[in-house]
C-alpha cells in the first residue's frame, strides 16, 4: 500500500472513531432506519477508502462521508419504492444543498438519543441501542458492559431497530413534558459509554478513541438543554470528578495510582470546581437518584484524598442509598468494599460470596480481594487478586495486583474502574 492509500484509511479510520454517532444520527434522522442508515455508512466508508488514495483526501472528510452516506440512503429508499417516488433522491439532493454552508453536525445525536429510549422500545435494549447507534461501540463490548452474551445482546439490538422502524417511531427530541420519562435511559447510556473507555486508560483501544470527551460532551449538552432535571446535573457532575483525575492514574513510568496513593495537584481543578457547582445545584431540587448519589460519592472520595480525612462511615451509607436505587451489580460490588472499609469486612466478605455471575467480572475479583485482606485472609486475598489480575487487559492494573497494591487501596474493588 502506497502512501496516499496508507494516509487515506488512517483519515477514513479516524473520522470513523470520531464521528461515527454524529453521521449515523443525521442520517437516521432522514431514513427513519437505523439498519438502513449504518449500511449507508458502510457504504461511504468503502468509498473512502477507495476513492480517497488516488483523487486525495477531501477537505472536510465528515461531510464527504455523510454526503455520500445521504445519496446512498436515498438510493436504497429509492430501489425500495416505486418509480413515482424517484422525487425523493431529488429531496434529499436539494436538502445536503441546504445544509452546503452550515456545519454537518448541528447536533442530531440528541434527538437518536432520545429515539432510541422512546417507551416502545423494550426497557433493556434501550442503553444497548444508544451505545451503538450513537456512540459506536460493537455488540461484544456491550455485552460485556451489561453482563450478557454477544449473540443475545445482537439479537436485542436487532429487535430494538426493527421495532424503531417498523413502528415509525419519531426521530425528534421529545416535548418537554415527555422528555423526562426518557432522560434516565439516556443518561445510563452516557454513563455506561463514559465507564467503558475509563476502563481503556492506555488508549489501547482505537475503537474507544475519544469516547470520554464524546461522554463528557453529551453530558454537559444534556445538563445546558434540561437544567431543570437534578440527574442530569448529577451524571455531568459523576463524570466531572471522575476525569479530573484522569492525569494521575499513571505515573510517568505507566504504573497504575489508584486514588489514595493519587497527586491532587494533578487533578483539573476547573473540572472539580465544576462538578461541585452541578452537584450543589442538583441537590436544590430535593430529589436524590442515582447519578447525584453517585457523584456525591466521588466528591467525597475527592475531599477524602485533599484533605487526608476519613469519610468511610459516610461512603458507606451512601452507597446504601445507591443499592436502594440502582442496585447493579458493581453498585453492590462497590458497597462490599465501602462496608469492609468502614470495618464491616466480614459482613461484606459474605455479601460478595452470595452475588452469583461475577466468576467473568473482574472488579469482583478485586473487591473480593481487598475484603478478603480486610477480614484477615491473606491467602484468599492473594488468590482472588491473582484471578482479578488474569481477567485483566491492562498490564499496570496486572502489575498493582499481583504486587500486593490490594492490600493498600482503599475502594480496591475499583481498581480499573473509577480510580
Amino acid at each position: 500500500m502506497d502512501a496516499a492509500r496508507r494516509r487515506s484509511s488512517a483519515v477514513a479510520e479516524q473520522a470513523a472513531r470520531a464521528s461515527y454517532g454524529r453521521l449515523l444520527a443525521l442520517v437516521s434522522a432522514r431514513t427513519r432506519d437505523i439498519a438502513a442508515a449504518e449500511d449507508a455508512l458502510a457504504e461511504a466508508f468503502a468509498a473512502a477508502l477507495a476513492q480517497w488514495g488516488e483523487q486525495g483526501v477531501p477537505a472536510n472528510p465528515e461531510a464527504w462521508l455523510l454526503t455520500v452516506a445521504r445519496r446512498a440512503a436515498g438510493h436504497q429508499q429509492a430501489r425500495a419504492a416505486t418509480a413515482s417516488r424517484a422525487g425523493d433522491v431529488l429531496a434529499l439532493l436539494a436538502e445536503e444543498r441546504e445544509d452546503a454552508a452550515a456545519s454537518p453536525f448541528s447536533d442530531q445525536r440528541l434527538a437518536l438519543l432520545f429515539v432510541c429510549a422512546h417507551p416502545a422500545i423494550d426497557p433493556d435494549a434501550q442503553a444497548p441501542l444508544m451505545l451503538q447507534t450513537v456512540l459506536g461501540l460493537d455488540a461484544s463490548r456491550i455485552a460485556a458492559a451489561f453482563l450478557v452474551s454477544s449473540g443475545a445482546m445482537g439479537q436485542r439490538l436487532v429487535r430494538a431497530k426493527r421495532k424503531i422502524r417498523d413502528a415509525g417511531i419519531a426521530f425528534a427530541v421529545p416535548d418537554p413534558a415527555d422528555a423526562p420519562q426518557r432522560l434516565g435511559g439516556v443518561l445510563s447510556a452516557i454513563y455506561a459509554a463514559y465507564g467503558t473507555a475509563w476502563d481503556d486508560t492506555l488508549g489501547a483501544d482505537s475503537r474507544l478513541a475519544g469516547l470520554r470527551g464524546e461522554a463528557l460532551f453529551l453530558a454537559r449538552l444534556i445538563a445546558e438543554l434540561m437544567p431543570d432535571q437534578p440527574e442530569a446535573l448529577g451524571l455531568l457532575a459523576l463524570i466531572l470528578h471522575c476525569e479530573a483525575r484522569q492525569p494521575a492514574r499513571r505515573a510517568p513510568d505507566g504504573t497504575f495510582v489508584p486514588l489514595h496513593a493519587q497527586d491532587p495537584l494533578l487533578w483539573s481543578r476547573e473540572m472539580v470546581v465544576e462538578a461541585e457547582a452541578a452537584l450543589r445545584r442538583a441537590a436544590t431540587f430535593g430529589a436524590p437518584g442515582r447519578f447525584q448519589t453517585e457523584a456525591a460519592i466521588q466528591s467525597l472520595h475527592a475531599h477524602q484524598r485533599m484533605t487526608g480525612e476519613r469519610f468511610t462511615g459516610p461512603l458507606a451509607r451512601l452507597y446504601d442509598v445507591l443499592a436502594g436505587i440502582a442496585p447493579t451489580t458493581g453498585v453492590m460490588v462497590a458497597r462490599a468494599v465501602a462496608h469492609a472499609e468502614n470495618g464491616a469486612s466480614s459482613a461484606a466478605h459474605e455479601q460478595l460470596r452470595a452475588m452469583t455471575g461475577t466468576q467473568t467480572y473482574q472488579p469482583w475479583w478485586a473487591a473480593l480481594a481487598r475484603v478478603s485482606w480486610l477480614a484477615g485472609d491473606a491467602q484468599g486475598a492473594a488468590a482472588a487478586a491473582a484471578t482479578a489480575a488474569g481477567l485483566s487487559a491492562d498490564p499496570a492494573i496486572r502489575a498493582f495486583l499481583l504486587g500486593g497494591g490490594y492490600r493498600f487501596a482503599a475502594g480496591g474493588a475499583n481498581v480499573g474502574k473509577r480510580g
